[in-house]
């Protein structure tokens, strides 16, 4: 077997040579998060995400005009579904899937397990974000129309809510892996709101698959998660009448 020392230090070094490209560490950054189940100095994000597409490339003006697409035909409905997919980053929003048993009144300790899961989005995603500076859709292009929530600050990459939402996914589908591939395609749809809302590129939500996988990993290497995990998974699935 090769030791867990080895193969860190051979993704570590696959990545750096990979992505040439670093996040520049003198643009702003949100202000720092606690991190609760991750720790930042070990799980270092800039070498494993690489750079977003140069706004000047073919690959953003293909995504431009796709953002226009979906603008150009989104429902009400679809945006009312975005608009409440932007407000709820709980890991109740797997409701859908597990049903209305899965609520925050009768699983506390569900409730606090995604609350610390969905704590690792911004300790995660804030440094990137800010090295990156990434232009959002409509700053790049006046002529979209945002849904949701805007913001002057040029923070695409990676999407924050397509991180927790992916964190949130992975950690429910522990819980619940009979639903495993339902939990995900939900996951899916809750990051492909994002573009309905007009607030984000399809490689922000890719980024934000790739960062959520690389966070969740760690976490599920770490004791404290793995108890907090347990105590979830017992009161989830005795809710639910699961084995």
């Amino acid at each position: 077997m090769i030791p867990n020392s080895v193969l860190s230090a051979s993704l570590l070094l696959f990545c750096a040579s990979t992505f040439a490209q670093a996040p520049d560490p003198s643009k702003p950054v949100k202000p720092a998060r606690t991190a609760y189940y991750i720790d930042t100095k070990v799980l270092d994000l800039s070498l494993l995400v690489s750079p977003p597409p140069a706004q000047d490339s073919e690959t953003v003006k293909a995504e431009v005009a796709e953002i226009h697409r979906i603008e150009q035909n989104r429902t009400p409905a679809q945006v009312a579904a975005a608009k409440a997919d932007e407000d709820d980053q709980t890991i109740f929003v797997f409701r859908s899937v597990l049903g209305d048993k899965f609520a925050p009144d009768d699983l506390p300790l569900t409730a606090a397990l995604g609350a610390h899961v969905h704590n690792e989005e911004p300790v995660a995603s804030n440094v990137l974000k800010a090295a990156f500076h990434r232009p959002r859709p409509y700053q790049f292009d006046t002529t979209l129309h945002p849904v949701c929530k805007t913001s002057e600050v040029p923070d695409s990459y990676p999407s924050g809510h397509g991180v927790s939402g992916y964190l949130l996914a992975f950690t429910v589908a522990q819980i619940v892996p009979e639903k495993r591939t339902e939990i995900l395609a939900r996951a899916d749809e809750y990051a492909h709101n994002r573009l309905v809302c007009g607030v984000h590129y399809p490689s922000d939500l890719a980024a934000s698959r790739s960062v959520a996988y690389a966070v969740f990993g760690y976490m599920m290497a770490t004791p404290r998660f793995q108890v907090d995990l347990a105590a979830a998974r017992t009161e989830t699935r005795k809710k639910l009448g699961l084995n």
